[in-house]
Formats: C-alpha cells, structure tokens, sequence
C-alpha cells in the first residue's frame, strides 16, 4: 500500500470526523478554536481562521431579527452592515499577535510564545489546534501541555507518527510522510475538509 493510500485509509478519516465532531460540540458550548504553528504551519493558521470566521462555501447571510437589531443600534449604516456581515465560527490564530508575541520572547522565552497565550485567554470549552509538520516543535509542544492543563482538548496536525506532540493530542491527524513540503500539502486538504463540515453543519439551509 503506497502512503497516499494510507493517508486516505478509513483510520485517517475517522480522525477527522473526530476532529469535526469536537469542534462542533465545542462551538455549541460556546467555545473558540485556537491554533498555533511555526512557519508554513503559522501560514496555515492564518488560512484556516480565514475560512472560519466568514463564508467559506456556503452564505452566511444574517437573520432578518440580527438585521433588524442593527437598525436599532448602527443608525444609517444599519442596512449596508447587513447586507455586508456574515456570521462566523470563532477561530484564533496565537501566531497573529507580533507585539505580544516579541514581548513574550523577549520578556519571558521564545518556548512560551503560544503557551503563554493559551494560559491567558483559554478555557475548558475550547479547542487547540497545534500544527507542526515534525511534531516536535516545542512552542507547539509547551502549548500542547498547557492546553491540556486548562482542561482544553487538543487536535494534533502532523506528519507521520506525531513526534513530541503526539501523547498530548486527544486526536491526532498524522499524515504519511516525513517531508516538509509533503507533509503541508497534505494538511491543506485535511483542514479544508473540517471547515468545510463545519460551515455546512451550521449554515446548510
């Protein structure tokens, strides 16, 4: 069996639809993906936060009452704001924040820089999706731990066998290869497929 075929096996897909199903039990509980990464991995933070928090697929237009409460508040902007906004699934990038992450690096330690933010602002509904295509990088690690502290459940995203980051994953998405560029090109696909259930569990019609 070639690793493209292992990577589409049924044990693979069954961590995925895992993966869906403890993101959406997390969002009906009013909860927020987090998601950190290093690198192209950091790229893919940011790509995913961008599908979630705005209509990916499907059209996330408001309800006419969300429509109606936006009169009582935003005057004459009331109508463009509505036509415009789309609801969006609450997603996090820990890679995004350059003054706070320098900050920690420079007052505290490199390692932290996600850790550090999952202490601040995480809590028990949450999820954490670390990326690492080695799985031993440890800023992701170290938030991997604290994550798992604060009671938050972790979806790993790595390449094959899950590294360091491994024993501190819930569920683990591990992709068959050992090769950077290989290993990323295989994640897109893998979270594609998750926003996408998503969007469609909330906003199918």
């Amino acid at each position: 069996m070639s690793k493209q075929e292992s990577f589409n096996d049924h044990g693979k897909q069954i961590k995925i639809d895992l993966a869906i199903e403890r993101l959406i039990a997390s969002y009906d509980k009013g909860g927020k993906l987090m998601i950190c990464g290093n690198g192209g991995s950091a790229a893919d933070c940011e790509h995913i936060v961008g599908e979630l928090m705005k209509g990916f697929c499907l059209p996330r237009s408001l309800s006419s009452a969300d429509q109606d409460h936006l009169v009582t508040t935003c005057g004459e902007d009331a109508v463009f704001l509505g036509k415009k906004l789309q609801y969006g699934l609450p997603a996090l990038s820990l890679v995004s924040h350059s003054s706070l992450i320098t900050a920690i690096a420079n007052d505290l330690d490199a390692d932290i820089i996600f850790a550090q933010q999952i202490w601040g602002i995480g809590k028990a509904d949450d999820i954490l999706l670390a990326i690492s295509t080695s799985g031993n990088s440890r800023n992701v690690v170290l938030a991997a731990k604290v994550a798992r502290a604060k009671r938050i459940a972790v979806i790993g995203l790595t390449g094959e066998g899950g590294g360091l980051l491994a024993p501190h994953c819930d569920i683990l998405i591990d992709v068959p290869s050992d090769d950077v560029a290989r290993i990323q090109e295989m994640h897109l696909p893998i979270y594609h497929k998750i926003c996408q259930s998503i969007e469609a569990y909330y906003f199918s019609s």
